[in-house]
Order: structure tokens, then C-alpha cells, then sequence
């Protein structure tokens, strides 16, 4: 009888233990329905069995309402959104810079002003106001661009430092999982209740999925392996350690691929562990976008429409001059060798240099031609005969590689006409000159204009050194011809790289890399191609050339980068300071002066204003850059697609992001009716377990009663 009794006390004492579990269980759920991550516990209760009869029953474990493949789904959901979410603030910032195609500040309507005033000027060439009006505008475009630019940059170089930031939250995130990690693995195999820190370690797990797209599996031990969408181990029982080195500034021409920016490692910083460019998802890899393609694709826009703008404006103003002509010249184009380095007119193509007094009257006049003794020579040689023509009057010299020109009499100026012949008052056209980069005797590049080449009267100016060239925007699927390049600096010639036939842009850039001879290539993301980037590791002025019979440089448009020229192009400073330098004339032939006619220049002549004011809407030729392909259109235009691209971007960022976040809350919110406490199941749990173990409490009563009955009868 008493061990009868002895097994239905454990009997009701387990049932009591139970219940008292399962109360706390309960009070916990409804303590926690507004902790984060927290999720609805559940005791799971077993029947105890001994020799085929029950004595009682024993808590197997507390189970989480947890839907596994919700969560991953989620996750998944939640990597999309911080991708897209963390761009929104950036994308805010570009929108308040461009602004919108017809607001009065775009570059667009700035533009538009240039361009009237421009017409004004051509119907009052020898109006001051008017004048002043036309490099307002312009230095009015020169600082939006270098603005515009300046964002553009500092907005890189904050996501690059927000990549720093976000990569040590992942590693406290990943510490976290592992720390939780161990914890779940030391107490699990001992029976002890580790469903709390399962969900705190889901909580550390939804928390990285906002920062990095992130993949996990579990063990049977209850540990989680976590890795990446590439494959990239981030916790195995320790977790990784990944690290960037934010740059200190960031300029247009500073790119990750071309090593100038500091990876994302996992683990040692070497160029294996290198997961910049595979990163799928999360704030990471919006972040990385930013910095890499979305910005600098903007970029890219920007310069492409600033050097539209430079180069046009400068080769119709180098046409002409202001009344009565210049006295300072000094050409932009810097020359690494000028005693090698030939230009020579094509067909019979020459330049008249006019000196004029200061009525606009001809002193002397020469060609180039005739003053160097044929159809062309060296830089050196060119420096020469300017010289020599200017005699006592003037002078002429290559000065650091720029052909500088002065007029030392007071009363003289200087100008230079193009014409289709050598002979005194030919027709007025541009002349092809044929320059010759590495003097071995073959035309490298053709330039129309003779002062445009030298760039002895631009309007805008950069002030850049010929330190960097690139290709046009190239598709992965390009292979080259078989060519041999050439390289040179001032002191002479760095070396030659052979390029195979069928090379892809990637195996170029290796070539040149492999060759060590002081220049640098790397391949640029640009839009949906690439371009080819070659940089002087010195910073210096550097030319690249290829064989007379090769194509290479001519099939991928391999010319002086336009990078970096919104964010420094400017109006001459001179100008700037004196407006009436503003080239409006061209001067004119008059068979009818002097003996057997003249030249002349006219204070009222607006020949060549007209043509600046043409210029500004007539449609011209861009290339592909960033999101905008290849175009026919004007400058106006163009600086509206920018502002257009920039807009469209926001939007579909805009757009992505509400579907992104209400996908995610739609998904959280079926993950929580799930996971969630629901207060009035947990009262109706609660009034049941009370009642369970009341009654317990009522049998032990009982069996104590029974237990002392029989102590009495046996006593």
C-alpha cells in the first residue's frame, strides 16, 4: 500500500512540477509580447512509463512557434530592402543638387542663359554688358559643374566611410551568432531550456541580413553555420573578421577597380578574400553600388557634358579674337618632347598670323607655312617661327611643355586666321593639323584649328595634365586587332607592350600592368560597359601611341580622359577678369586696302560670336556615358537627360523601396501571427494550467491524508 501510495505522490508531484512549468512558460510569453524577436514558447509534455505503467508525466522540451522557411524568406526580403533603403538618403541628396530639367537653377536652364547670352552679345559685339553677361553665364556653368562634381564625390566618400561602419556592425553581429552559438551548444545536450537565446540569436541573424545577404544551416547540435550568397564563411564555430579602410578623400578619378579604394576582406586583407564584388544584398552592397557604378555613373555624365562644352567652345573660340587681338597667349596643350613632337597642315591648309595696331589696322602679316619653311615642323620649330615673325615686337617659347606667345609692343596684337591656302586673303576655314605624339614620323591624331591644337585662346580651361587616358565605353564581348604600344614622358620613352590579336580589354590592361614601365591599367565600370583605363603612376604628363598600320587605339577611342573635368573646369582666368577677351571677330580680308589688300580688325565685327551662339543650339555628337547612350543633341538637352537620368534613378529607387518595405512588414506581420503572443490563447493556457495544477495540489492533499491514516493504523 505505501508504495502504491510513494508512486502516486511522485505521480502527482511531477504533475505539479509540469504544470509549474508550463505557468511560468505562460507568464514568460505574455511578459515578452512586446520584446523584440521574442517568440511563443510552448511545453512540450511526455508521459512517463515505468515497467509498462504510467507514473506521471515530464516536460520534453519548450518548443518555438517558428516557421524556418518564413524566416529565410524574410531574410531574403529584408537583404533587398537595406540594399535599396540605404541609398534613399543619397539619392535625396543628388535630387536637391540636379533638380529638375525646368527649374531655374538646373544646369539645363544655366545653360540656356549661356546660350542667349551668347545672342545678345552677337547683336551688340562691342557692348560691355553684354559681354560681361557671357562669362557670368558661363562661370555660372563652371561652378554648378564643379559643384555637382564635388557632391558627387563627397557623397562617395561618405557611403565608403558608411561601409566602414557597416562592416564593424557585422562583425558585432557575427561575434554576437557565435558567442550565442557556443552558449546553445553548451547547454542543449543537458536538457537546459536554450529556446530564449535561439531567439536571440535569430534576432543578431535578422539584424545582418539588413547589412549583408547571408545564408545559414543547422547542425544537429544546434549550432548555425552562417555564409554568404557567394559562399563566403562568416561564422563556423568562430566567427570571421571582415575590415575596410575608408579613404581619407576621393576624387573623380580614384576607382575600386583600380585599386585606389580598400576592399571589403574576410579575414586577411589579400585580394582572395576580397567579397567586394560579390556581395548580393543588404546596406553592404547598396553601399558598394554607390560608391562604384550609381555616383560615378553620374559622374561620368557630368564630364562628358563638360568636356562637350570645354572642347566645343574652344575650338570656335580659338577661331577668333577680341578687338583688336591678344597680346598673352598660352596654350593649354601640355607637349612632353616638343623638339620631336611634329604638327604638319594637311593639304593646303595654313595659318595667317595678323599683327594689328590698336585701330584693328595690319602691321605684318606671315603664314605658318612660310615661316617654317614648308608644311610643318617640331613643336620646337613652330615656337621658332612665331618668334622670329614677332621679332622686336614679341616673342615666342615652349614654356613646361605649353607654347607660350607675348606681344611685348604696347601697341600691337596678335591673332591668327586659318585658311584653305597659303595665299593672302584665302578662304576661312579650319586647318587639319597632323600631330605626330612620339615623332616617328606617322600621324597619331588629327585636330582642326591650328590655335585650337595648342589651345592658345580657350575660353574654358582645366589646367589638367595629360596623365590619364581611356576608351570609349566597351562591351565585355571586345577583342582587339594586334597592335604594339608605345609610351612617353618627358624623358622619353617608358617602354612598348605588344597586344595580341583577340586580346579582351581585361587582357590589355594585364599586358600593360605585366610590362612595369610606369603606367597603370585598369578596367572602369561605366554604365552597362567598361572602359580602359591608362594612368601615369607619377602623375605626369604621359602620351600613348601605336604602329602606323595598327587600329587598336582608334577601334576602342583611347584618348585624353575626360574624367575630372566637371569638377575643374573653369572660365580663363583672364577672361574672367576681363570680359572684353571674349573672342568676337575673326580678321577679315579687304583686297582693297593698301597695295594689294590687308587685313583687318573690327571692334563691331561679331563673325565669330555668331558662330559661339550657333554652336550653342546645334545638335553634336556624345558619347556613351554612364546610363545615357550615344546621342545626337544639344548641350541644353543633354544636361537634361543627366538631370533626367538622375531623377529616374531616385523614382525606381523610391518605387523599389515602398515595395521592398511593405513585402517585408507583409511577411513580418505573418511571421508574428505565427511567433507572436496572443494574450487571450495565453489567459485561456493560463486558467488551464492553473486548474491542472490545483488539481494536483488537491491529490497530494489526499495522498497526505492517506499517508497519515495509515501511519496511524500501523502505529
Amino acid at each position: 500500500m505505501a508504495g502504491s501510495l510513494s508512486t502516486a505522490l511522485r505521480t502527482t508531484v511531477s504533475g505539479l512540477n509540469v504544470n509549474e512549468r508550463a505557468l511560468n512558460t505562460i507568464a514568460n510569453n505574455i511578459s515578452n509580447v512586446h520584446t523584440e524577436g521574442y517568440t511563443r514558447k510552448t511545453v512540450q509534455q511526455e508521459q512517463r512509463v515505468l515497467d509498462g505503467v504510467g507514473v506521471g508525466v515530464h516536460v520534453s522540451g519548450v518548443t518555438r512557434a517558428v516557421d524556418e522557411s518564413l524566416i529565410r524568406s524574410l531574410r531574403l526580403e529584408r537583404s533587398q530592402l537595406g540594399a535599396v533603403d540605404v541609398q534613399e538618403n543619397y539619392f535625396a541628396r543628388t535630387q536637391e543638387m540636379f533638380g529638375a530639367p525646368d527649374d531655374d537653377d538646373a544646369i539645363s536652364h544655366t545653360i540656356a542663359e549661356f546660350s542667349s547670352a551668347l545672342e545678345s552679345l552677337a547683336m551688340q559685339p562691342q557692348n560691355s554688358l553684354e559681354q560681361r553677361e557671357v562669362v557670368r553665364w558661363a562661370n555660372q556653368i563652371a561652378s554648378q559643374l564643379n559643384g555637382m562634381s564635388e557632391t558627387l564625390q563627397d557623397l562617395r566618400l561618405q557611403a565608403d566611410r558608411e561601409i566602414e561602419l557597416t562592416v564593424g556592425e557585422i562583425n558585432s553581429l557575427l561575434s554576437q551568432v557565435a558567442d550565442l552559438n557556443e552558449e546553445i551548444v553548451r547547454h542543449e545536450p543537458l536538457a537546459r531550456d536554450v529556446s530564449d537565446l535561439k531567439d536571440q540569436r535569430d534576432l543578431a541573424l535578422d539584424q545582418l541580413s539588413e547589412l549583408i545577404d547571408i545564408r545559414t544551416f543547422s547542425r544537429a547540435n544546434g549550432d548555425i553555420v552562417v555564409y554568404s550568397t557567394s559562399g563566403d564563411i562568416l561564422v563556423d564555430n568562430v566567427p570571421a573578421t571582415l575590415s575596410h579602410d575608408a579613404a581619407v578623400n576621393l576624387g573623380a578619378a580614384m576607382t575600386y577597380a583600380e585599386g585606389d579604394l580598400s576592399g571589403v576582406y574576410v579575414g586577411v586583407a589579400v585580394s582572395n578574400n576580397d567579397i567586394t564584388g560579390t556581395v548580393g544584398n543588404g546596406e553592404l552592397q547598396g553601399l558598394i553600388e554607390l560608391r562604384d557604378k550609381v555616383l560615378p555613373n553620374l559622374q561620368s555624365e557630368l564630364d562628358t557634358l563638360a568636356a562637350g562644352l570645354r572642347d566645343t567652345i574652344n575650338a570656335v573660340h580659338n577661331r577668333g579674337m577680341p578687338f583688336p587681338g591678344l597680346q598673352e597667349m598660352t596654350g593649354s596643350r601640355q607637349f612632353i618632347e616638343p623638339a620631336t613632337q611634329t604638327v604638319t597642315f594637311s593639304g593646303t591648309d595654313d595659318t595667317t598670323l595678323v599683327l594689328l595696331d590698336a585701330q584693328g589696322n595690319q602691321v605684318r602679316t606671315s603664314t605658318m607655312r612660310t615661316l617654317l619653311g614648308g608644311a610643318g615642323g617640331t613643336i620646337d620649330d613652330v615656337a621658332t617661327a612665331i618668334d622670329t615673325f614677332l621679332g622686336a615686337d614679341g616673342s615666342a617659347a615652349v614654356v613646361n611643355g605649353n607654347l607660350v606667345v607675348e606681344v611685348s609692343n604696347p601697341s600691337y596684337y596678335l591673332s591668327f586666321r586659318d585658311e584653305s591656302a597659303t595665299a593672302a586673303g584665302s578662304s576661312m576655314q579650319d586647318a587639319a593639323i597632323q600631330f605626330d605624339a612620339d615623332g616617328d614620323g606617322n600621324t597619331d591624331e588629327t585636330v582642326s584649328g591650328f590655335s585650337n591644337f595648342f589651345g592658345l585662346n580657350d575660353f574654358f580651361v582645366n589646367g589638367l595634365p595629360d596623365n590619364i587616358y581611356e576608351s570609349e565605353v566597351l562591351s565585355g564581348a571586345f577583342k582587339s586587332t594586334a597592335a604594339t604600344l608605345s609610351f612617353r614622358d618627358p624623358s622619353g620613352l617608358l617602354g612598348t607592350v605588344a597586344i595580341a590579336a583577340g586580346s579582351s580589354l581585361g587582357d590589355i590592361a594585364t599586358a600593360v600592368n605585366d610590362a612595369g614601365i610606369g603606367v597603370t591599367a585598369g578596367l572602369v565600370s561605366d554604365g552597362a560597359g567598361t572602359r580602359l583605363r591608362i594612368s601615369s603612376e607619377d602623375s605626369g604628363s604621359i602620351v600613348v601611341t601605336d604602329g602606323a598600320a595598327d587600329t587598336l587605339l582608334a577601334d576602342i577611342g583611347l584618348d585624353r580622359a575626360d574624367v575630372r573635368v566637371a569638377a575643374t573646369v573653369g572660365v580663363r582666368e583672364d577672361i574672367l577678369n576681363a570680359p572684353a577677351l571674349v573672342s568676337r571677330g575673326i580678321p577679315q580680308w579687304d583686297p582693297n586696302r593698301g597695295v594689294a589688300g590687308e587685313y583687318h580688325a573690327s571692334i563691331g565685327d561679331d563673325t565669330l560670336v555668331q558662330q559661339l551662339a550657333e554652336t550653342m543650339t546645334e545638335t553634336r555628337n556624345f558619347r556613351t556615358a554612364g546610363n545615357i547612350n550615344a546621342m545626337n543633341t544639344t548641350f541644353s538637352q543633354y544636361a537634361a537627360n543627366v538631370l533626367a537620368d538622375n531623377a529616374t534613378l531616385a523614382s525606381i529607387n523610391t518605387d523599389d523601396t515602398e515595395y521592398e518595405r511593405s513585402l517585408v512588414e507583409a511577411m513580418e506581420h505573418k511571421l508574428d501571427s505565427e511567433r507572436g503572443v496572443n494574450l487571450d490563447e495565453e489567459l485561456a493556457h493560463l486558467v488551464v494550467y492553473e486548474q491542472a495544477y490545483a488539481a494536483a495540489a488537491r491529490v497530494m492533499g489526499t495522498i497526505k491524508t492517506m499517508f497519515e491514516t495509515l501511519d496511524r493504523i500501523l502505529s
